[in-house]
């Protein structure tokens, strides 16, 4: 009997100790810390490692919390003047001269929504924190560069830094070219922090104090979001809903896609044919070459420039030498099942510059600049660009833009004000949102769902309207290494629909291996789009061989299994635009607790079933792939062989493989891609002849 009794008082003092962890594990606490009375908050929720705390740092003078003005930073310390507790909400708040601060923490089921706010708040510019962070911690997100500054710093030779962010600080402003922004980052102590608003801000990620994340953001508050949960793939699926849901573009936009820099139109082909086509010569040289080499296409765009007078880009009115018949060449494009998309830029020039500044449409840039940036906060000049310029090109066919250009001149000073009265500042990182929601607009006008609209700069809000590119990146072994870290990055921030240049846009320097094992890696991208290529074909490659057979096979193979995918790439869209879960999915995504999984970078999943490997050094004859644990995988090189997952493994990778592995039991059949390979370089062996080629077009 008394055991019995024992028994049922150590259950019942069990179930009371559950009772007071758990709802520990839920919540936050705000107390003050150390002799200088800092202000700390603790979070506490199942999903974190260890406990999640606001606090000081290891200097004196470095408190947890700071507001700044003028007069310098202001770091909260002491006990609060006032203080609520309720199940869901903690808020307290300090009676600092004539100014109150309020610090209020939202318990929404696991995650965290947090203010910082002050009365008056006229002065304040602005609002700073420190979190702790452990030794190994994993941090990544933020944007879609390898590393901060210079964009040239990001494909640097000999560079080290990867997916990582432990050790970098990062400035939340956009900068061209390779300009993906989000303020979210997510950790592996379990938790994701997004930062709402659009003013620019800094994050130190262990840089400058090794054990603190510090973040300050610029305004008058600070709102942020802490998301938590013992599995990474549900911060990331929660976030895109919150700054989403992504665009869902047509099934034809994961297509393979072509386009060159500049679109010259010449007398002769490449191979001195006479040019009989009346569309222009690169356009029908492109089209006729990759139908004879069997190399799918759906979609083509021609870049700036492609109207009259400065820059190519007057007015939305044809330059007609160097594209002549758009209407036609249009139609002609369609017939083929490719559909036609065209470069823009967020600013006019010529008539519409002028008639711009007169009705008041602009944002001030540059002095001298002949380019007139748009107010896209301001409706009216919205209304008038859309239907003065776009609805021009829209209305002959044209299917969607590549929006360039969103983050080169615009202001980002207090002292100038948008037309909806912010200032130039807090509007800078937002205006590449309002650019792509303008666009949207317009072009879902005349084309319903079925369009694209790809941009090379985005921030909070933008993946509900297009999707992106990885803006103008070098040619080296290291920008093919950039845009595989990019790639990953933008899944993680909400960006799921993404590609790059194949081979680079910065063609001085580019290299037939380095374009082959791109071409490999774009394919298992969501948007696999090949260009500039020095704007030549790549059956016309500067150096030797000019023909380049093997770079053209493996071109064919890629562009073969990127169509061959083209159902299941469009299940992933719309998986990621209903549940937020990415299409490009980094290693840490399905095996957290897996050192291996985040040492292994360059291996992603393509969806559930698909895991790649892509190469970025040149001479690399030999690939590491680690194989996430709970699955076994088949080699789609060498089916009959299966591996068990949990293990990392040698695979051996001449120029035309990339590695390719399926989840056994998945439905993915991508056939037999050694005899796919072997049929290119057959194909691709009978050079076309483009005389005869366009005598069938009965030019």
């Amino acid at each position: 009997m008394k055991k019995w009794i024992v028994s049922l008082i150590a259950i019942s003092f069990l179930v009371i100790l559950s009772c007071i962890i758990l709802k520990k594990g839920t919540g936050a606490s705000i107390s003050t810390t150390g002799s200088n009375r800092d202000v700390n908050i603790v979070f506490n929720s199942p999903g974190l490692k260890t406990n999640l705390e606001i606090l000081p740092g290891s200097d004196s003078k470095k408190g947890s919390i700071f507001f700044e003005t003028s007069n310098g930073k202001t770091w909260l310390r002491n006990k609060p003047n006032n203080l609520e507790k309720s199940d869901k909400e903690i808020k307290a708040s300090w009676i600092l001269g004539n100014r109150t601060v309020t610090i209020s923490v939202i318990n929404n089921q696991n995650n965290f929504d947090v203010k910082f706010k002050a009365k008056p708040d006229d002065d304040i510019v602005k609002w700073g924190f420190n979190l702790n962070a452990d030794k190994d911690e994993y941090f990544t997100g933020l944007f879609e560069r390898t590393v901060d500054g210079d964009q040239k710093e990001s494909w640097k030779k000999g560079i080290t830094a990867g997916m990582n962010l432990h050790g970098q600080a990062v400035d939340m402003i956009i900068k061209p070219t390779l300009s993906l922004y989000s303020p979210f980052y997510y950790s592996s102590k379990g938790y994701g922090l997004f930062v709402k608003g659009t003013w620019p801000g800094h994050y130190d990620i262990c840089k400058e104090v090794e054990n603190l994340v510090q973040i300050e953001f610029e305004g008058p508050s600070l709102e942020f979001v802490i998301y938590t949960s013992n599995d990474p793939a549900e911060i990331i699926k929660e976030h895109s809903l919150n700054v989403g849901p992504t665009i869902l573009p047509p099934k034809w936009a994961f297509m393979p896609w072509r386009w060159r820099d500049n679109h010259t139109n010449n007398k002769m082909y490449y191979d001195s044919t006479k040019v009989n086509s009346p569309y222009n010569s690169m356009v029908a040289e492109d089209i006729l070459m990759m139908k004879a080499l069997d190399i799918p296409c759906g979609v083509y765009w021609i870049d700036r420039p492609w109207a009259v007078g400065y820059m190519g880009y007057e007015n939305f009115d044809w330059d007609r030498k160097r594209i002549p018949n758009p209407e036609r060449m249009i139609k002609w494009l369609e017939k083929k099942d490719i559909r036609f998309a065209l470069w823009i830029g967020p600013w006019v020039v010529g008539k519409m510059a002028e008639t711009a500044k007169e009705k008041g449409y602009n944002l001030p840039s540059y002095k001298g600049e002949k380019r007139v940036l748009l107010d896209f906060t301001n409706p009216a000049a919205v209304k008038w660009w859309q239907e003065e310029g776009l609805a021009k090109v829209l209305k002959i066919g044209v299917k969607g833009f590549k929006l360039d250009r969103g983050e080169e001149i615009v202001p980002e000073t207090r002292d100038i004000k948008t037309f909806d009265g912010r200032t130039a500042r807090e509007n800078r990182n937002d205006y590449v949102v309002q650019y792509l929601r303008a666009v949207n607009e317009i072009t879902r006008k005349f084309n319903g769902d079925d369009f694209v609209l790809f941009s090379r700069s985005g921030y909070i809000g933008s993946s509900r309207y297009g999707m992106f590119w990885g803006g103008d990146i070098g040619s080296s072994q290291e920008a093919l290494r950039c845009a595989i870290i990019a790639l990953q990055r933008s899944s993680v921030m909400g960006y799921p629909i993404w590609g790059s240049d194949t081979g680079g846009y910065w063609g001085g320097d580019l290299d037939r291996e380095v374009l082959a094992r791109w071409l490999a890696f774009s394919c298992f991208s969501p948007l696999m789009e090949v260009g500039p290529t020095e704007d030549r074909g790549l059956w016309d490659m500067k150096k030797e061989p000019h023909y380049d057979s093997e770079v053209l096979a493996i071109w064919r193979t890629y562009a073969k299994i990127h169509t061959k995918l083209l159902d299941y790439s469009y299940k992933l869209a719309k998986e990621a635009h209903e549940s937020g879960m990415p299409i490009v999915r980094p290693l840490f995504l399905v095996s957290p607790n897996e050192n291996k999984a985040l040492e292994n970078w360059q291996t992603y999943l393509y969806g559930p079933d698909i895991l790649v490997a892509p190469i970025w050094q040149k001479g690399q004859t030999m690939q590491k792939v680690y194989l996430p644990e709970g699955n076994e995988w088949y080699d789609a090189w060498e089916p009959d062989k299966v591996y068990q997952g949990g293990q990392l493994i040698n695979i051996n990778v001449p120029l035309f493989k990339i590695p390719i592995f399926i989840k056994k039991g998945s439905k993915i059949n991508l056939g037999d891609l050694n005899r796919l390979y072997k049929e290119s370089l057959k194909i691709v062996s009978v050079k076309p002849d483009l005389y005869k080629l366009q005598k069938e077009e009965q030019w």
